[in-house]
């Protein structure tokens, strides 16, 4: 990545850019968390397995050699089967006596996964990439600054490690040298001690520069996941939709809206208006309609082009600002009119029905007939 695009990188990342990551497997995964879980958990196979552990991993390991001339083997598939009986018996004595070393490595391993925070099993990982078989690309990454980094890192692990062993190792010599009537069998009671105390050390030694290591990788990750206001743009474009998108879609929505409008009110019995900011078409067809039903209704501008559509085909139109409030409030298009409603409805489909039979009378109280 070239400097101009890295200095353009200054948006934190979105939740969107970091979940995607996370799915192909690109999460901050620390290697000296591992070394020093696995460092651990020797420590503690030294101190609280082994002793308990050698004794019968020895007598299961000897056992076969030691009865080896008492054991009866057959001739032909009898010996074949009396051979897999020992080494069944010699595999399940080993087996269990390996069985506690085992578990704490796999609980090491456990510990080490959970310190580092998530993790994820991700297909793409695992997939070839003819990048990754690149020269060139592989001579870019030995010689980064990642790997520079790494290579002091373990060059100094080494070091440190050296000295501890060759001090501890020193320091055995000089044990073995003035103990007065050593015997070659406590050597290896020697020997574990040093070897303990090397991995006690080691040990102390690995831990916080795996912690540090933790914050480090994460901290990498967070910067390599940064992002251009182009990547942001462009990401909650894809998200939310392209502005213009979305206003054209909006556009065909209002588009078929007043065409549904433009079928429905020419249906209708009855347009109650505010006079001018609210208007409902409502229809009642006796016979069909047990309940008067809101076929239109709108505000402003599309009030307005009710009371226009309305006008076109004849339609009464009827002044009743709290009812028409009310009724645009309280009723969708294709709903009934509510109980509370209906006896002013009634009175104001009732007036409507007169006119048609050009009986002339007075409107219900509240109500004007609009001439227009």
């Amino acid at each position: 990545m070239s400097e101009e695009d890295k200095s353009s990188k200054t948006e934190e990342p979105t939740e969107k850019k970091l979940r995607d990551a996370r799915k192909k497997g690109d999460v901050p995964q620390s290697r000296e968390t591992g070394t020093a879980m696995v460092v651990f958990a020797l420590l503690m196979i030294l101190i609280f397995i082994l002793p308990t552990t050698s004794g019968r991993l020895v007598d299961a390991l000897s056992a076969p050699l030691t009865g080896a001339g008492l054991a009866a083997v057959g001739d032909g598939g009898a010996g074949l089967s009396d051979t897999g009986n020992m080494l069944q018996s010699l595999g399940f004595s080993v087996g269990l006596a390996m069985l506690p070393i085992v578990g704490i490595m796999v609980l090491a391993a456990l510990f080490g996964v959970m310190v580092q925070g998530e993790t994820v099993v991700a297909a793409e990982r695992i997939k070839p990439k003819l990048s990754k078989l690149n020269p060139l690309s592989g001579f870019k990454r030995l010689f980064s600054a990642d790997a520079f980094v790494e290579f002091l890192k373990n060059t100094g692990k080494v070091l440190v490690i050296g000295v501890i062993t060759v001090w501890a190792v020193r320091d055995l010599a000089q044990s073995l040298g003035q103990t007065q009537n050593f015997l070659p069998e406590q050597l290896p009671a020697f020997t574990l001690d040093s070897v303990r105390w090397i991995f006690l050390v080691t040990t102390v030694f690995l831990v916080p520069i795996a912690l540090a290591d933790i914050l480090w990788k994460r901290s990498q990750w967070k910067k390599k996941q940064m992002m251009s206001l182009k990547e942001v743009r462009d990401e909650h474009k894809d998200s939310e939709g392209d502005p213009q998108i979305r206003a054209r879609r909006a556009e065909l929505r209002r588009a078929r809206a007043r065409q549904r409008m433009a079928q429905a009110v020419p249906t209708a019995s009855v347009i109650l208006t505010n006079p001018t900011h609210y208007a409902v078409a409502l229809r009642y067809e006796q016979g069909k309609d047990d309940v008067p039903l809101c076929v239109a209704k709108g505000a402003d501008v599309m009030a307005a082009r009710i009371r226009e559509i309305a006008r076109e085909h004849d339609i009464p139109m009827i002044e009743n600002r709290p009812l028409a409030r009310a009724l645009h409030a309280s009723v969708e298009v294709d709903e009934r009119v509510p109980v509370e409603h209906w006896q002013a409805v009634a009175e104001i489909i009732g007036y409507v029905m007169d006119l048609r039979r050009n009986n002339r009378r007075t409107p219900p109280e509240g109500s004007t007939l609009r001439e227009e």
